[in-house]
């Protein structure tokens, strides 16, 4: 036996009010939409908002990682060896890069609203110094990797800086590196020193 009594009809929801409280639900969904939900998983902003809430930058980061990701499927595809013997394409091998030090010097230059990303490729705990200097203004940036199975790993970020420097150490086997963006209204070039273990240092973006 149950002892719960129906409920009156004085109690219930107006038309009115169920109608009222649909239109609220819809209307607070489509904010989201727009002002989260597009600027984060499409990098698509048309309120302006996403990208004041960061929303925005995660998305293109997105974006630039899924392009990525596309292009080293299909060069993976293209080097498929003969009698079904397939070579994987590898990020990178551990035993290879771990063992293995260089340094080099890279310069970019960065029309205003730009940005671009130079990436290692980097075997899990390889150490890598680096310093990159802006000649010309300030840019914002990110520190970030990836690898097949992780889209994105954060290592650090910061806007408007004239430089950075110090080591990076590697999470996991993959792409290491910086994507920089100029939001000055002028040209800036960026120089970036590395020096350490890794085995391909190069502008993806």
């Amino acid at each position: 036996m149950f002892n719960s009594q129906k409920p009156q009809v004085d109690d219930l929801p107006t038309s009115r009010q169920l109608v009222r409280a649909t239109a609220i639900a819809i209307v607070a969904a489509g904010a989201i939409l727009v002002a989260v939900v597009l600027p984060s998983e499409y990098a698509v902003d048309p309120t302006g908002i996403g990208r004041q809430l960061g929303f925005t930058q995660m998305g293109e980061i997105k974006a630039r990682l899924a392009e990525e990701a596309a292009a080293d499927a299909a060069a993976g595809a293209a080097r498929v060896a003969p009698a079904s013997q397939a070579a994987p394409a590898k990020v990178a091998t551990a035993a290879a890069t771990a063992e293995s030090s260089r340094s080099d010097t890279m310069q970019l230059t960065l029309a205003p609203g730009q940005g671009a990303e130079i990436k290692a490729i980097m075997a899990k705990d390889a150490r890598l110094t680096f310093n990159w200097s802006v000649e010309g203004g300030r840019v914002n940036f990110d520190t970030h990797a990836d690898a097949p199975g992780v889209d994105y790993h954060g290592y650090d970020k910061g806007k408007d800086t004239a430089g950075e420097s110090g080591e990076l150490v590697a999470a996991f086997d993959g792409k290491h590196g910086w994507f920089w963006r100029n939001r000055s209204a002028r040209p800036v070039t960026i120089t970036l020193r590395t020096e350490g273990a890794y085995s391909d240092l190069r502008r993806v973006v």
